[in-house]
This record gives structure tokens, sequence and C-alpha cells, in this order.
């Protein structure tokens, strides 16, 4: 009798398994990888394609995810706004927008809907469902506080599609509020410098003007002409960075000005005439990569600031875990790094290979 009891429970055992099987080649089904990107079968679009195809669903406003050219997009309000703001002259025909947690039916009987990805304004976690199946497409995401975007929500799913852009444990990102207080006390102990910051211009600019604010800096900003139009579309949906001006506004002996002042410009500009331009000016840039010395030289940065808009090593493995996603995908980044951590932890994991994205947008 013992042996016919145990007997039975491996038999069920044996069909829970080839049912967990099935399920993730049923959805391998219908998602799939296409030379365009990441493809949904049924309801025939993609998701971030780096191609122009006729209809894409866009997790957030980065040029390496939200490419112009498509004759239909599915977005956030916000991606919709950055998309038509950085591609006026060719504009999707087709605009879906779609607010977090709100349910969409699209052909095939797919149900859509978005939850916050914590990376920029706008950015969402694309939620696919079709026949009892979940999967989540993460986009890019983090989990650190930032005032400045929706905070990320995990997701429960069968399958979770990431990122892998920090998968190394070398990489520890520190609270903002650090790296803040670096440059907080660098206009304290040289008031006669100007300090020039090298920033994301969608995203990372405005998360770093809103820290320093936070931290304590009370006099205007200076910014770089191509930071100018995406921080006033922050300013219409009702962020704040208090006065701000371009620098193109100083011309000649008026550019004494900028002495003990804040001017943010993006990461080339670094390193070009422009910057010789300013008043003996103390060189920072604001990524996850300064972290890598060799980064902060190749970008000139006296002043490395370790300021990340994507999940670090921890925050990687915390969010595939606490999905209970029975397998990850993996798109991008230090892939094989992470797809070998999570083996490690029972978690089946696979890269998807993507062409076309970027270690940091812009």
């Amino acid at each position: 009798m013992a042996a016919g009891f145990l007997l039975a429970i491996y038999e069920i055992r044996l069909r829970s398994i080839f049912k967990d099987m099935n399920d993730l080649t049923n959805i391998e089904s219908w998602m799939q990888i296409r030379p365009e990107g990441l493809y949904c079968a049924p309801a025939d679009c993609f998701i971030d394609p780096h191609q122009p195809v006729e209809h894409a669903l866009i997790t957030h406003g980065h040029a390496d995810h939200a490419r112009p050219g498509h004759r239909r997009i599915t977005a956030t309000a916000e991606t919709i706004s950055i998309m038509q703001t950085r591609y006026p002259d060719d504009a999707p025909a087709i605009v879906d927008n779609v607010a977090y947690f709100e349910e969409k039916t699209l052909p095939g009987s797919v149900k859509l809907w978005f939850a916050p990805a914590g990376h920029i304004l706008g950015s969402a976690q694309i939620v696919l469902e079709y026949q009892g199946q979940r999967i989540v497409i993460s986009g890019d995401y983090k989990r650190h506080e930032d005032p400045t975007c929706k905070p990320f929500e995990v997701v429960k799913c069968d399958v979770f599609v990431t990122e892998a852009t920090f998968a190394l444990p070398v990489f520890s990102h520190p609270p903002l509020n650090d790296e803040i207080s670096k440059v907080i006390r660098s206009l304290a102990m040289f008031p006669e410098s100007s300090h020039l910051i090298g920033v994301y211009a969608l995203g990372k600019c405005q998360r770093v003007m809103h820290a320093l604010r936070e931290g304590g800096y009370a006099d205007p900003f200076y910014l770089h002409g191509a930071l100018i139009k995406l921080t006033e579309l922050y300013e219409s949906y009702g962020m704040s960075f208090g006065d701000w001006h371009p620098v193109s506004d100083l011309k000649g002996k008026s550019r004494e000005e900028l002495r003990g002042k804040v001017v943010l410009c993006p990461p080339g500009s670094l390193a070009d005439r422009w910057s010789r331009t300013l008043p003996d000016p103390v060189m920072a840039m604001a990524s996850g990569w300064m972290q890598i010395r060799a980064r902060a030289r190749q970008r000139r940065a006296e002043m490395p600031l370790i300021v990340s808009d994507h999940a670090d090593w921890k925050d990687l493995i915390r969010t595939c875990e606490e999905t209970e996603a029975r397998e990850i995908w993996i798109t991008h980044g230090r892939v094989d790094a992470l797809q070998h951590e999570l083996t490690l932890g029972g978690i089946k994991a696979k890269a998807l290979d993507l062409i076309g994205r970027e270690e940091e947008a812009e």
C-alpha cells in the first residue's frame, strides 16, 4: 500500500512538472524573438522594437527603447509626450495612451496593462496576459527612491523579462543623498569654481536637479541647451526644479556668474570646447558606471557621482525572486552573470540576445 501511495505522489509531481513545461512552452509559442525585437504573435505587436513596425508597445522614452518610425504606439501619456518631443518630425500616426493599471484588450484577446518601472518619467513594465499566462516585460527599471517618477511595483508572473545592465556583484549603488552631498561639500570648498555635471538628458538630469534642491542647493541651475526641452517636459507634468537658466543666456564676461554654481550638460560636453568656457570648472559625471575608475577617467570626471537609473546587482536578484516567475528572460547587459546567479538559486533563466540595447541610454 505504501508503494502505491508513493507511486500516486510521483505521478502527481510528474504531471505538475509537465504542466509547468507545457505552460512555458505555450508562452514561447506566442512571445517570440524576431529581427525587430520581442513579438507578441496573437496581438501582432512588438515590445520596444529597434526597427519601425506597424504597432509598438513602448516601455519608456529612452532612445534605445523608443525609436521613431512606428505607425502606432501604445505607451503611457508621459512616454508618448517624450517621443513627440524628441521626434517631432516623425511622430506615429496613431497613439494609444494607457494609464498605469488600466486594462486594455489587444487583438487576439491579449490583455495589456502597465505597472510602474521606477526608471524615468512614464516608464512602465508591460504586462501581457493570454490563455491564462502572464508575462511582464520590465524594460529598464530601478528600485531606489526617485520622486521624479512612479516607484517600481513588483508584479507576480509566469515569465519576467529583465535587463542586466549592472548585473555584476561589484555594482552596489549608494543612496543618492550620499552622492549629492559630495557636490554640496565641493561647492562649499571651491566657491570660485563652477561645478559642471555630466547627465543624460532624459531622467538623470531631472533627478539630479531635484536631489540637489533636496540637499540644500538654492542657487539657480544653468543648463546646456540639449537638456532644456526635456526639463520643460518634466515641469509640464508637475515637477519643480526651482530657478534655472540656459547657459546660452550668458555671454562673454557674464559667464563669471557661474562661479559657485551648478551647470548641467550632456556627458559628451564635459570634454569639448564648450566646457572650457566655464570659470575653473570642477568636472563631475552622474552615472552608475562611475563606480568603475576607468570609466570616470574616460569621462574626465574629477568628481564621479554614482547615480544610476538602473537596478544594481542585489536589486536585480531580489526583483527576479519577488516576481515568483518560473522563468526569467534576460534582454541585455551582463547576461551570463545574471543567468548563472539565478540558476544557482534554482530559477530557470535564459538570454534573449536582443540587439539594439545600450548599456545606459542616451
